[in-house]
């Protein structure tokens, strides 16, 4: 079977043979040689975000090029490899075009290892999480109470959870109150029971792969799902009021 290049742009050597169009389902069997994670629900995601444009038969079906299945294993290396924002990946892949010369960052460790690392334990104790997030002993208790933060059975925390103090503490100097933001955690909480709902058959799945798929699904819901909210808070602040 052809494999996709180890090259990192789209002007480089193609994965199957020049001028053949390929179906959505042959791209992920090229791309699962080396992206075993891949699923076809990443490859629509990518689509929609700009990163690739297959052309389309008269009926709607998507036809890859060579070039647009080296295009998506550019994408997906720069995540794996050096876990780049999909703005940031457009960019080196446009630069070319443009004539910049943009320069990949070396690899690293994933984001999830750098808690572990560099930044310390991936739970760490409720004294620490007051120092991280710059919060008072009060300010916990009140945030504990309306269920914005919370601590696991051994009463430390997550370094989520930090991130959450701080947006709290943050959006809290525009006079928001932590009992106001109660509707914000319940409205998170149900989108989270939605996506597992929906990838709950995946995980269940004997196949390990589909397993392996059920977590990128999930990830990619909730990306999406984070931008569905921004873009429902935005439109609303548009629209005139009543």
């Amino acid at each position: 079977m052809p494999r996709t290049p180890s090259g990192g742009s789209r002007a480089g050597g193609t994965s199957a043979g020049a001028g053949r169009s390929m179906s959505i389902g042959t791209v992920l069997g090229l791309l699962r040689d080396e992206f075993p994670e891949a699923t076809i629900s990443k490859i629509r995601f990518l689509e929609a975000e700009g990163l690739v444009e297959p052309e389309r038969t008269p009926s709607g079906y998507r036809k890859f090029s060579p070039d647009d299945v080296d295009r998506l294993a550019s994408v997906l290396r720069m995540q794996r490899d050096h876990y780049l924002p999909l703005e940031v990946i457009r960019e080196h892949l446009d630069a070319p075009a443009r004539g910049a010369d943009v320069r990949m960052p070396a690899p690293g460790p994933a984001p999830e290892l750098l808690d572990a690392t560099a930044g310390g334990p991936s739970r760490i104790a409720r004294e620490e999480f007051l120092e991280e997030a710059g919060a008072g002993e009060d300010d916990l208790v009140e945030w504990e109470a309306y269920g914005l933060v919370a601590p696991a059975d051994d009463g430390c925390y997550d370094r989520e959870s930090v991130a959450v103090a701080r947006l709290v503490a943050e959006i809290g100097r525009f006079g928001v109150e932590p009992r106001h933001l109660r509707a914000v955690r319940a409205a998170a909480d149900r989108q989270a029971g939605l996506v597992e709902q929906i990838v709950a058959p995946l995980r269940r799945h004997r196949n390990p792969q589909t397993r392996n798929d059920a977590e990128a699904t999930a990830r990619e819901l909730a990306a999406l799902f984070v931008r569905l909210h921004a873009a429902f808070v935005e439109s609303a602040l548009r629209s005139p009021s009543p």
